[in-house]
């Protein structure tokens, strides 16, 4: 059964640098991680992201919606990711901050 993961990143960006940032900086993740990472779907609507991609062979799908002060995702996983989810959820967070730290 499939498994919801969900991060929460606090920032004080404002919403539209955050979305700015984050739809320029997902392209760098790709490429580090392209070897893991296969980006099926990516849709932007305003500051709301719907996507699919695979993971290690295993397909998961999720959406982010950026808020004035945080950065909300949540990906419904397939139960052998679950159980790397807090891993998982250790590195999204990071790589989420690294995206959204004031310059």
């Amino acid at each position: 059964m499939a498994q919801p993961l969900t991060v929460s990143i606090p920032h004080r960006l404002g919403k539209a640098e955050a979305t700015r940032r984050l739809q320029t900086g997902l392209s760098s993740v790709r490429e580090r991680f392209g070897d893991k990472l296969s980006v099926m779907q990516e849709t932007w609507t305003g500051d709301h992201l719907d996507f699919r991609v695979a993971v290690m062979g295993h397909e998961a799908a999720g959406k982010l919606d950026v808020a004035e002060d945080a950065v909300h995702l949540e990906v419904t996983l397939p139960w052998l990711l679950h159980l790397m989810a807090e891993k998982a959820k250790a590195l999204i967070d990071r790589q989420g901050r690294i995206l959204l730290e004031k310059k």
